[in-house]
């Protein structure tokens, strides 16, 4: 049984139009309902909030405040709502919606809430329809955090496979719209530099986003053990054709295999401070299998209490591990670069050697 998150733009919902497109939503809607009734399990990720706000409105001139927009998601998300729930009752699905800021999956406890929440709805035979909540976050609303939303959703659920639909048929090693020559990377086993490079910059202006957050995406699924897909939404029975193998669009391998609950937890975030650590601790790190020890530490970065999660930066300033501080950033500043047995004589207690247990510790 194939667990897959699909991640819906919105441009593809539009079919590049200014409004909802229904013809080409129930053709979306029946290629998930066929893989439903297969026995996959499904996870919609949806834009269009937005778009579905000033459809119900009628095309107000309201600018481009933040308010504004807020207003546009608060009006649309009900509307895009009824939509999907008349389209799937066709096929006599029922769905539910989940509404979900980058905050919800921070914290432990709420990450938990939102996890088990999804896994009912699937035990249940039930599709999530999930989308930011659009109404108080703003981050989404500028930098079109639904693609990133989609590999986190992935990465709460343990999905074999995350697809995201664009009105683009995947990464080309060029912009395809200035250079005719330009060609379709089909397979991608690292996410590098250039291929951010290659993704550019936004694409639809319907959208906030465009494939540069989609290779941001990639790359979050990818440190779970999920592979993603990039295609075209336009493309014939492109989800059927998909799980059946065929090659559509850019896939983009994992690059780990999978990891536990709390590890895939500790990728989802940013984090609340970082440590700058030596070319020794550095090495050992990467090697897997060691704690982070106060001496290999050159500097903290930021404020925060114990049990923040952290970033450990590389002497060169690369990102190589997240994991959670047994300490906070006042201690942390106090021990750096001592030795473990130094600690209690520092700080006059200890809450062990390590600052980052590996228990506690995912490698980048």
């Amino acid at each position: 049984m194939q667990r897959i998150v699909l991640k819906l733009g919105t441009s593809v919902l539009t079919k590049g139009t200014a409004r909802l497109n229904r013809q080409r939503m129930l053709e979306l809607v029946q290629q998930v309902a066929a893989l439903h009734n297969g026995g996959c399990e499904l996870i919609v990720v949806s834009s269009g909030a937005q778009t579905a706000g000033r459809e119900r409105l009628e095309f107000p001139d309201l600018g481009k405040s933040v308010p504004a927009k807020q207003m546009l998601s608060a009006v649309g998300q009900s509307h895009l709502m009824h939509v999907y729930q008349d389209l799937f009752e066709i096929f006599a699905i029922n769905v539910a919606q989940i509404l979900l800021t980058r905050d919800d999956l921070s914290d432990r406890v709420r990450y938990l809430n939102a996890r088990d929440t999804l896994h009912t709805l699937i035990e249940q035979r039930i599709i999530p329809i999930v989308n930011e909540n659009d109404t108080i976050a703003t981050d989404e609303i500028r930098v079109g955090d639904n693609d990133n939303l989609s590999a986190l959703v992935a990465s709460v659920v343990d999905a074999d496979l995350l697809v995201i639909l664009t009105d683009q048929p995947g990464i080309f090693t060029d912009d395809p719209r200035k250079n005719p020559e330009a060609a379709l990377i089909q397979n991608v086993t690292h996410i590098s530099d250039n291929l951010f490079k290659l993704a550019g910059g936004a694409g639809s202006s319907i959208g906030t986003g465009g494939m540069v957050t989609k290779v941001q995406a990639a790359r979050i699924a990818s440190r779970s053990g999920i592979k993603t897909i990039i295609a075209s939404g336009s493309e014939p029975q492109v989800l059927s054709r998909i799980t059946a193998g065929e090659n559509i669009g850019t896939l983009i391998e994992p690059e780990r295999n999978r990891s536990d609950s709390r590890k895939r937890w500790l990728l989802t975030d940013r984090a609340q401070g970082s440590l700058l650590v030596d070319a020794g601790a550095a090495r050992v790190l990467l090697k897997g299998g060691a704690s982070l020890l106060p001496v290999g530490i050159r500097e903290v970065r930021g404020d925060f209490e114990r049990g923040a999660k952290l970033t450990v930066l590389s002497p060169e300033g690369n990102e190589i591990a997240h994991g959670l501080s047994n300490y906070n950033s006042a201690d942390l500043r106090q021990i750096s670069g001592q030795k473990s047995n130094k600690i209690v004589d520092i700080l006059s207690y200890s809450y062990g050697d390590a600052v980052l247990h590996r228990n506690n510790l995912v490698l980048l």
